[in-house]
């Protein structure tokens, strides 16, 4: 029995046994245990005189002990229970002068030189705890919604984004022959974005996703970005935007809503150490509401939908705040939205969560649907408080002939698509889908500033430790 368990359902007085590891061990009485089920520790009260010497002196910080006991009710302040041990037996020693995570706090940096230890903190154990809830979340989401779930290639030929910004895979070195011929024949690369293979199989599943790592070539180090990340990329065929968007909103909120019914203990934890760490920022950067408060903003709110164009309008006309102008000021209509505008807009303005659509043509991917007006494309942007963008996602173009326009303008190699453009020559019709960036989702609901913090080993410019 874990001590979640415990907590939750064990009887008073009965036998127990739990496995953890020590987090504290005071007067060679008091242990306190943690087996990683839950945020709370399980207090063990050891009897000192009868636990020989040779035990005791290996009741350090992080060893892992077997306890076997009496659970009571706690005669200390923050606990219910305790458990009077029977016998105790250590199942693997830490010696306290090497164990780098003492019971004291460590600022994050450290922690991620210790990406393998960091775990066993109450900080990275609630935030990983939530990720494994929110990627369950996930599933079951899909799942009752009537979609597949479609394992798509890692490795790939084709460049979904058009950006270039890829991980080439190679078997070749600088020695190999200059007729040598690379492993699959031709360049790969590892893949940004499962979207153009999901595309073929909505197009006979009817409704799929993927949730899977994707990655980027992107030289940016910061608070941001991961060179490796995981992508929630749902498509469905016969769709068009304004049913993306109403799929967008509705997963959304059930994802945030089945975290916030069964990660109360951890959220609760995390809102506080959110609350702290804004209260030493400046005033004017803090975050206008704690972490349990914007998530029910997202889960009780209607998402308000307006064009880019219309967001333009409002822009231009805005006072972002009596002393402080936008950093980037709007230049006019066509230009891509930064963090602060997108906020502005749905903290400021609107007070809810914002769909964008029907963007600059100029400023999207190739596979977006052109409107009428021949300069806006049937893209969405889904915008949260405190982060800007969180959901990206359009009607796909359908029409041969305006795709394949659209794919020479910006010197798309038609013959590396074929097999894409093969769906609108075959059976073509309407439809859509969006990606989300797993990580972004659990930095928004841990209210953690760093995306290197929500993954268990971030991958980033100079750096694929562990």
């Amino acid at each position: 029995m874990d001590i979640r368990q415990l907590f939750s359902g064990a009887q008073l007085n009965q036998t127990v046994q739990v496995r953890g590891w020590v987090r504290t061990f005071r007067a060679n009485r008091f242990m306190a245990l943690n087996d990683g089920s839950c945020l709370a520790n399980m207090q063990c009260v050891v009897d000192f005189d009868q636990t020989p010497e040779e035990v005791l002196a290996e009741i350090n910080t992080g060893a892992a002990v077997e306890v076997l006991g009496t659970l009571v009710p706690s005669q200390g302040k923050g606990q219910k229970f305790e458990i009077q041990v029977d016998s105790l037996r250590i199942l693997g020693t830490s010696n306290p002068d090497e164990y780098p995570i003492q019971p004291k706090k460590h600022s994050l940096e450290f922690l991620r030189e210790k990406a393998h230890l960091r775990v066993r903190t109450s900080t990275f154990a609630a935030v990983m705890r939530v990720r494994a809830a929110l990627s369950f979340a996930v599933h079951q989401y899909f799942a009752e919604h009537g979609f597949y779930q479609v394992h798509t290639p890692i490795i790939t030929g084709s460049d979904a984004e058009g950006a270039g910004e890829m991980f080439r895979v190679t078997t070749l070195t600088a020695k190999s022959a200059a007729d040598e011929i690379d492993f699959f024949g031709k360049e790969t690369n590892l893949t940004v974005s499962g979207q153009l293979e999901a595309e073929t199989y909505a197009m006979g599943l009817g409704k799929v996703y993927t949730f899977g790592p994707t990655f980027r070539a992107e030289n940016s180090n910061t608070s941001r970005h991961l060179a490796e990340f995981w992508m929630i990329e749902p498509e469905v065929a016969f769709n068009n935007l304004d049913d993306n968007m109403d799929l967008a909103e509705d997963f959304i909120k059930s994802v945030l809503a089945y975290i916030l019914e069964h990660c109360q203990e951890d959220l609760t934890f995390l809102d506080q150490r959110f609350a702290e760490e804004e209260a030493k920022k400046p005033q004017l950067e803090r975050s206008p509401m704690g972490l349990m408060e914007r998530l029910r903003f997202v889960t009780e709110n209607e998402f308000i939908r307006i064009s880019y164009t219309e967001a333009i309008d409002i822009l231009r006309n805005s006072k972002p705040n009596k002393k402080k102008k936008f950093s980037y000021p709007i230049e006019g209509w066509g230009a891509d939205l930064q963090s602060e505008h997108e906020r502005y807009l749905v903290e400021k303005h609107f007070t809810s969560p914002v769909i964008l659509y029907d963007y600059p043509a100029e400023i999207k991917a190739f596979y977006m649907r052109m409107n009428e007006d021949g300069k806006t494309v049937r893209a969405m942007d889904v915008l949260f408080p405190g982060v800007g963008e969180m959901v990206g996602g359009s009607q796909r173009e359908e029409r041969l002939d305006k795709l394949v326009a659209r794919m020479r303008a910006m010197d798309i190699d038609e013959e590396e698509l074929w097999w894409y453009l093969d769906l609108r020559r075959f059976g073509t019709a309407e439809h859509a889908g969006f990606g989300l960036g797993f990580e972004r989702l659990v930095l928004y609901a841990t209210g953690m500033t760093n995306i290197r913090d929500v993954i268990p080993y971030p991958r980033t410019p100079l750096n694929a430790a562990f």
